[in-house]
């Protein structure tokens, strides 16, 4: 029976909800997670990879207790332990970057997450979509619940961030993500451009099988995202075995404002993501622990839900605006044609693509 009141009404069941929720019940307020999906973590619409702590570390230094993050992530969803990342530029030059991290099984991954939510107090609800905001309550598919913090954990299109009244994501770019039979290198594998001007694709190594995927920028590229996958598969050779799945990919980094009123946004709703490789997940467990903790506290003791926004900013504002910057200047230089984005990657070479991969300015 789904409840009609709860202090914290949580919308996903992605890393950044599930984390939320977890950090909000231990702390004993009432905590309610909504999921549309029948089963959180499926279907993926994922790379899966996740970079090693401190490559982490690296990119956001002054979050602190990053270990109890990510270390607990028990070893079975360590699928496989790569080496690096391989950038390969339109013509098929390759160059290869020191980076370490592993692959994982993101459903698997999510449902492990939720069910630490869970055990910390939380309750998970399935098929319960979330429509909109209505006299300070939340409508959905299971009737009102009324609530005293609600966050949007909802993706890119965030509906409740549009019912908070805050801007979403401007230009997401669309990607599609299956995986593939066959023994892949030990890297994550990059290919920019090679299919058509602007679009980027990549595996990503498991055991017998990777993930593979395309993405574009519709500024560049004016096919389907489908069309350009089947084009990647087929260049390529590659066994596909699931199924073909889309979403889209936040791409010009957070949105301006994630708190309004009694709500907040975050993960892929708030634009917590990389915007030169589109990585989130270790962004989603460090802003959910934040925003779980903000939103119990103010239920518990009147905290502004705006320290939320104040700390996320701090950690990880300046590396995500570096991020965004490069990309911008990929998009002005370096996406129009094969050719440019071949000489752009000539032009930075092996050091200032390493500290692109890395949120770091490339310039000077």
């Amino acid at each position: 029976m789904i409840p009609l009141r709860t202090d914290i009404l949580i919308v996903g069941s992605g890393p950044a909800g599930t984390t939320a929720a977890e950090y909000a019940a231990e702390k004993g307020v009432s905590v309610t997670v909504i999921e549309r999906r029948s089963k959180v973590g499926v279907p993926v619409r994922c790379g899966e990879f996740m970079p090693a702590n401190d490559e982490i570390r690296d990119m956001f230094p002054t979050v602190g207790d990053l270990d109890p993050l990510f270390d607990r992530i028990p070893p079975e969803l360590r699928l496989r332990e790569l080496e690096g990342i391989k950038l390969v530029n339109p013509k098929g030059k390759e160059t290869l970057l020191d980076f370490s991290g592993y692959t994982t099984d993101r459903a698997l991954f999510d449902q492990y997450l939720a069910h630490r939510a869970e055990k910390a107090g939380a309750e998970v609800i399935t098929e319960c979509s979330f429509d909109r905001i209505a006299d300070g309550k939340a409508l959905t598919s299971k009737g009102e619940i009324e609530y005293k913090v609600i966050i949007g954990a909802d993706g890119p299109g965030s509906r409740v961030g549009r019912s908070l009244g805050l801007k979403g994501n401007a230009n997401p770019y669309p990607a599609v993500t299956a995986q593939a039979k066959g023994d892949f290198e030990p890297y994550v594998t990059m290919f920019f451009g090679g299919i058509a001007p602007g679009a980027y694709s990549w595996f990503i190594p498991k055991h017998g099988q990777a993930n593979v995927g395309v993405g574009f920028s519709p500024k560049f590229a004016d096919g389907s995202v489908r069309d350009y996958f089947d084009k990647f598969v087929s260049k390529h050779g590659l066994d596909i075995i699931t199924r073909v799945e889309g979403k889209y990919v936040p791409s010009e980094g957070p949105v301006p404002e994630t708190v309004s009123g009694n709500g907040m946004i975050v993960g892929d709703a708030a634009g917590h993501v990389i915007s030169v490789n589109g990585g989130g997940v270790p962004l989603a467990l460090i802003a959910g622990r934040i925003c779980g903790r903000v939103a119990a506290d103010n239920v518990l003791s009147g905290r502004p839900l705006t320290d939320y926004q104040d700390e996320w900013r701090r950690h990880m504002l300046k590396p995500l605006k570096t991020a965004a910057f490069n990309k911008k200047l990929a998009d002005t230089f370096a996406f129009h044609t094969e050719f440019t984005t071949s000489m752009c990657m000539a032009i930075l070479g092996k050091r200032r693509m390493d500290n692109l991969i890395r949120c770091k300015r490339i310039f000077p």
